[in-house]
């Protein structure tokens, strides 16, 4: 695969719309485990009204809808009406009714005060813009003492990362991600999700480090093409490799990949940070 997209982050580009329906089984499949520390961590009950924030193609939002029943509600928001449309596609092919989708901006969310008894958030919070905004925003639209539980990454330097973009760092030179803005691993130093929560008006705050599988079901060849599609910060860094060197940068990446297979599978494991903040 050769990009030759080089701008800035776009999370309803056609080539990620393309790679998040080509990849939606497998892609859900190595996310599994991620989501499942999420909903087992955040706690949700049969009822409750929860918001899901930067839902994307729906994972963790769908997976909440089964757990909150036919009484609660799930209200997933997201940038890209496009992503929204295939979480919404993925809802009903599941037959739940009580999947809401909503294109919005965390910065400002279009619901009134006291409105959801919990908030959660799936690798998405690093991407907020002004995350003080954003944060505050959440803690508005939550009912007092409901929490709000967001998952981000951890370092850049564990297997997943390493064995892709980091093996194209050393061909391509510079850095990995061009704005500290834009980065996967804004929150991975320990502490810093829970003092962006503390700072937004956010009490009871905790945090913690969580190893948890991380497995494609299939080829080295068919992680990289999708990791390729989908991971929009790493776009410049992509476009920077010359097109005469793609041959030579995924053979690197295919046998550094090639030492965490396990059978059928590519078995990395993720390094993710979960945290949570109660509102007052």
């Amino acid at each position: 695969m050769m990009p030759t997209e080089d701008s800035k982050p776009q999370w309803g580009a056609s080539y990620r719309l393309i790679a998040a329906e080509k990849w939606k089984a497998k892609s859900a499949a190595m996310g599994r485990a991620a989501t499942e520390a999420l909903v087992e961590y955040a706690g949700p009950q049969p009822g409750m009204n929860i918001l899901d924030l930067a839902t994307g193609t729906g994972e963790l939002g769908i997976s909440l809808a089964g757990i909150v029943g036919p009484e609660g509600r799930v209200t997933a928001v997201d940038l890209s009406a496009e992503l929204l449309e295939i979480a919404l596609q993925r809802a009903r092919q599941r037959e739940l009714s009580n999947f809401i989708a909503r294109q919005a901006d965390a910065e400002a969310l279009p619901f009134p005060e006291n409105s959801f008894d919990l908030a959660t958030c799936r690798f998405g919070v690093m991407f907020f813009v002004d995350t003080n905004k954003a944060l505050k925003e959440v803690r508005r639209v939550l009912r007092p003492e409901a929490r709000a539980c967001f998952l981000a990454w951890g370092p850049f330097e564990q297997p997943y990362w390493s064995s892709s973009m980091g093996v194209v760092v050393k061909h391509a030179g510079g850095p990995a991600i061009a704005a500290a803005s834009e980065s996967p691993f804004k929150f991975a130093a320990a502490g810093t999700l829970s003092t962006a929560l503390r700072e937004s008006g956010f009490v009871d705050v905790k945090e913690e480090t969580r190893t948890v599988c991380w497995s494609w079901p299939g080829s080295v060849e068919e992680v990289w093409e999708y990791l390729q599609s989908v991971s929009v910060p790493f776009r410049p860094l992509l476009g920077r490799v010359p097109s005469d060197k793609w041959d030579e940068v995924n053979a690197d990446v295919y046998a550094a990949m090639r030492k965490y297979c396990r059978g059928e599978a590519v078995d990395f494991g993720a390094v993710v940070v979960l945290a949570s903040g109660k509102k007052p």
